[in-house]
């Protein structure tokens, strides 16, 4: 694919960076042409003490920083990535990145030309190269390099190069984009307004228009709703966790509003949430917690409808049914008691039961959970779950035990 492209000529990668860009490549260039440094880390069984003395008497104080560091964030990458053993992080890049199961359910669908713009460590980059020829871009020289080397550590550095640029500078983009806004404010955290992301809601929604489609990522807890109306959003968890929201659009949207997508296990599903209206009963037999994605997605009601289930209350995301549903969409339990709202009364149903730790849930009702886990007489050696549950708009507890799916 040729570069002549959207990248303006001063915005190269050969452009002068900042000199703490520069200091950082020089010192991350100078870290991977000593492995020694690595090497040692990783094979040292003494304390960090005798660690850190023993690499200060052969290696540059500022190696021994970026080692250990680095050597802190492998570890803490292995939740994200197979390979985090061999990969380059920053502790902004590694935090913001996008996990490997997630990233590769997302490349899925781009090929040809890409484009990742705001490419960070190269989570995304990476998963999109097995589809296409990528083409990353940073303003950060040093996520550039990160990228590139974690490529190599993927087998996919042949389709895939990098290029420090603005992306806001950008003109029309010859193929499909993904692009990763920075989430962080300064010290604060991350964002959790869109407004707050850089680039910004307006400056994406200019990008859109300069590709065939693509996708864009935010976090599942902003407030996407209504600034992307002619997208699909879908919703996507990883082992019961709303990693992201993947704003989808041009040729890559689908057809429906809303997505939720439950990883590891694939299941997906689409709609609007004004397509079904789920029915409100008295519990069955079982109640049903569904996955952070589907309540996120909004789409309880076509999820309720799709396993026939019902809801406990209008108002509550919590579902019911007399039969065990298998689905990563939903996770039951067995109802086997129901409640007042009033802790006397569970004292007294717990006292007869064989619960030895109980798990507490509650979704609409405040409830200090450990400080009534304190309370509670826990007989037994059994798990067990409590619910503060709304049934047709009272409060109630369900006590109940996690059911095999």
């Amino acid at each position: 694919m040729s570069l002549e492209s959207p990248l303006p000529p001063n915005d190269r990668a050969d452009i002068p960076a900042t000199d703490a860009a520069n200091e950082e490549c020089r010192v991350l260039n100078l870290l991977r042409q000593t492995p020694q440094v690595m090497e040692l880390i990783g094979e040292w069984t003494g304390n960090e003490l005798g660690l850190q003395s023993r690499l200060r008497r052969q290696f540059p104080d500022e190696l021994v920083r970026s080692g250990l560091l680095l050597h802190e964030l492998r570890k803490k990458g292995a939740n994200k990535f197979a390979r985090a053993g061999m990969m380059w992080f920053d502790r902004r890049g590694l935090e913001q990145s996008t996990s490997e199961l997630v990233a590769r359910h997302k490349a899925v669908r781009f090929h040809g030309d890409i484009w990742d713009l705001c490419c960070g460590i190269g989570g995304d980059a990476i998963a999109l190269a097995e589809h296409g020829h990528l083409t990353a871009v940073d303003l950060n020289p040093a996520a550039c390099l990160r990228t590139a080397w974690n490529a190599e550590v993927y087998g996919v550095s042949s389709r895939l190069e990098t290029s420090c640029a603005d992306v806001q500078g950008l003109g029309q983009i010859p193929g499909l984009l993904h692009i990763d806004p920075d989430r962080r404010v300064g010290s604060e955290g991350k964002a959790s307004r869109i407004e707050d992301y850089v680039p910004d809601p307006v400056a994406l929604r200019e990008l859109m228009t300069r590709c065939r489609g693509g996708a864009i990522k935010i976090g599942p807890a902003t407030n996407f709703g209504g600034k992307f109306p002619e997208a699909e959003i879908e919703l996507i968890s990883l082992a019961g966790e709303c990693k992201e929201a993947t704003v989808w659009f041009g040729e890559l949207a689908g057809d429906k509003p809303f997505r939720a997508t439950v990883l590891p296990a694939g299941e997906t599903i689409s709609g609007h949430p004004l397509d079904s209206v789920a029915l409100v009963t008295p519990p069955g037999r079982y109640i049903y917690d569904p996955d952070p994605a589907v309540v996120r997605s909004g789409l309880i009601d076509v999820v309720a409808e799709t396993l026939q289930l019902n809801r406990l209350d209008g108002a509550e995301e919590y579902l019911t049914g007399e039969n065990l549903v298998t689905s990563a969409f939903v996770h039951p339990f067995e109802i086997l008691a129901e409640l007042p709202n009033n802790e006397n009364d569970l004292r007294g149903w717990l006292r007869n039961s064989d619960f030895g730790q109980v798990e507490i849930k509650c979704r609409h009702i405040p409830v200090q959970a450990q400080t009534l886990r304190r309370r509670l007489p826990l007989p037994g050696n059994e798990p067990g779950v409590v619910f503060f549950v709304r049934i047709n708009g009272k409060a109630r507890i369900l006590c109940a035990r996690r059911s095999q799916r």
